[in-house]
Formats: C-alpha cells, structure tokens, sequence
C-alpha cells in the first residue's frame, strides 16, 4: 500500500523523533497491564467500557484504529473476539513494533491527517488518546479524515474540556490539548449523531476524559 506524503507539521516531528520514541517505550502494555492501568484511573477497565460501547457491532466488523502506536488496544479487542482490525501510525518504530505484536491486525504507517484508505472503507474508525496531540489548527482536517474513512461508526476515548486548552506535556510546548471533541465531530458533520457518551472523571486528580460512540445516519 503507497503511503500518503504528510505535510511534516510540528507534532509529527516530535512523534516521530526521539520523543515518540520514548512515548512508545514507556506505553507498550498488555491487555492486562491497559486493564489496570483504566481501572485505577477511573475506576473501570478499558474492557468493561469496551463492551458498553462496542455491543451493537459485529466481530467481524472492519474496524480502523488511527494512531494505533504499539497496538495496545487492538490486541484488547483481538482478546474481545473482534477481526477486521487495521491500524494506522505515523511513527515507523511503532509501526515495527505492532506488526510483531499484533500480527492479526493489518498496520501501516500513515497519518491521521491523510488516512491512506478508501472512503467508507471501515465499519468503525475510532481513536484513543491521539485527537489531543494534534494542534488545533489541524485538528478539522483529522476529523474529516476519520468520517470520510468511517462507514458507519465514529468511537473516541480522550481528554475532555468544555474548549480547547493546551497542557504542558512533559515540558513540552505545543504537544497536547483537551477539547470537547465530542461536539467537534457532531458540528462539522450534520450526518453524525450521538449514540453514547460517557464522562469518566479521574479518581486521583480533577480531570475528566471521555468515551463517545457516533453513527453516520447516511
């Protein structure tokens, strides 16, 4: 598959240098070690919200992780029973990395903001973590993406704030926001509605993030 040429903008420098780098190695989990890791943040297991969110969808479904890294949550859903699972990741060593253990899924290095796939190729396309690290600017281009490759179902699990609000990322500038994204999709796109959404407040800290599952109604 030819990969699309992405505009190098300054977060995909950084994700793809040494800083990704050091991300992936510090975030390389198994499915028990994720489990954990969302129980004591939250109170409840990545599985636990997974099924909540997932029951309507079939395991045979095409399902399309952008931002995948390492693979983590595509071998929870692989453990789930799921099937179609596909990754796409800007980081090549990542990349390396999820072929080797997720060998079931098929991964790519790609960008969110030119998801080299067909329009509606997947049944669900959905993020974890990734629409906070894309400058805002840029954050529109990546939504369209995501619903231009998204057959039926959006899914999203980030950090939450009522508007868009930059956090230092380990001393770094320019590298993580929190936002509705919730109601960025469903703004930009009238064909989206709501089928779920749930706020998950930290147990330890004043944070919130959320889960959100959309549906193309055409």
């Amino acid at each position: 598959m030819t990969v699309k040429a992405t505009p190098e903008t300054k977060q995909i420098r950084e994700w793809k240098g040494d800083f990704g780098r050091e991300y992936t190695d510090r975030n390389t989990l198994d499915p028990e070690a994720l489990d954990l890791l969302w129980h004591n943040n939250y109170g409840v297991t990545r599985t636990a919200l997974n099924r909540r969110f997932l029951e309507r969808l079939p395991k045979s479904a095409r399902i399309l992780e952008v931002g995948c890294n390492v693979g983590n949550q595509l071998r929870l859903l692989h453990d789930m029973g799921y099937t179609g699972l596909h990754g796409i990741e800007i980081q090549s060593y990542a990349v390396q990395l999820a072929q080797k253990r997720v060998p079931y899924a098929t991964i790519v290095e790609g960008s969110a903001l030119e998801i080299p796939f067909p329009d509606r190729h997947f049944d669900l396309v959905f993020t974890s973590g990734v629409l906070i690290h894309i400058a805002p600017p840029d954050v529109g281009q990546t939504l369209g993406e995501i619903h231009r490759a998204a057959n039926r179902w959006i899914w999203g699990a980030e950090y939450y704030a009522p508007h868009a609000t930059e956090i230092n990322y380990r001393g770094h500038a320019e590298l993580l926001w929190k936002a509705d994204f919730c109601k960025m999709y469903l703004d930009q796109f009238p064909d989206l509605e709501l089928l779920r959404e749930e706020r998950l407040p930290y147990l330890n800290n004043d944070n919130t993030d959320t889960m959100f599952l959309l549906q193309r109604m055409s």
